[in-house]
């Protein structure tokens, strides 16, 4: 491995020579570009007053992030990342959730720090950018454009923009498509085991960032190319694939 890149911790067993070559990134939202658990923990816990529930801790709810809305909501109401609720209770809670986020979507969130400038690091370096994630349509584009990162991708694929999403490959191979790319000229950058399953299953390489939420696991464990601590350091592991 290049002395150069010696910061930057290799978590996959496979033999991988830095810089690696791609032409698309595609990045995650919740956990790596933006720092969304204050306003999603905020939601959960007005949902819970509403339903006359106990409230829960901020780092409690933060583990609960990663897979949608949905999985957040049944995780609070059970306390159990594989927990159901009863249905009808569910049924209940979702739209209040959703009724609390859409009020307070972007009351704390912000960008993590080296994101804006890591993203005009890749930009100025000829990458074709899209911003990947599970959160749907309808809180994505707003979060996006109230954290001015929104004109930076040149697609967002939301989490019902296609019949399925991450750990699925479907939106991975649809962003290489759309970028006319082989997936093994594509990175995801994300932060959890979602972002790396999902990239092994499409072919695409896979970086994860160590201040994501990963639903409270070591970012460690996970199956990727490189563990970095920001878009900036990511950027120092790829060349552009000409």
């Amino acid at each position: 491995m290049n002395p150069s890149f010696s910061s930057n911790t290799v978590a996959s067993s496979r033999k991988i020579d830095f810089p690696i070559a791609v032409k698309v990134i595609m990045i995650d939202l919740d956990g790596t570009l933006l720092n969304t658990a204050d306003d999603l923990a905020l939601s959960a816990n007005l949902m819970l007053r509403d339903l006359g529930m106990p409230e829960q801790s901020t780092e409690t709810i933060r583990s609960y992030i990663g897979k949608g809305i949905q999985k957040l909501v049944k995780r609070t109401l059970t306390g159990d990342l594989d927990g159901e609720p009863d249905a009808a209770l569910f049924a209940k809670a979702l739209p209040i959730y959703e009724k609390h986020y859409a009020e307070n979507l972007s009351l704390n969130t912000r960008p993590y720090p080296g994101v804006v400038e890591g993203v005009k690091v890749l930009q100025q370096a000829g990458f074709r950018l899209a911003c990947i994630t599970n959160k749907a349509e309808a809180f994505t584009i707003p979060l996006l454009k109230a954290t001015g990162l929104y004109d930076q991708f040149e697609i967002v694929l939301s989490g019902d923009s296609l019949p399925r999403k991450k750990p699925d490959p479907m939106p991975l191979t649809h962003i290489c498509k759309h970028f006319d790319a082989q997936p093994h000229e594509a990175l995801l950058i994300g932060d959890s085991l979602n972002d790396a399953i999902a990239a092994r299953a499409a072919g695409c390489h896979v970086f994860c960032v160590t201040y994501g939420y990963n639903e409270g696991r070591n970012v460690y464990e996970l199956d990727c190319d490189a563990i970095v601590e920001s878009l900036v350091d990511a950027a120092k592991l790829l060349k552009r694939l000409s």
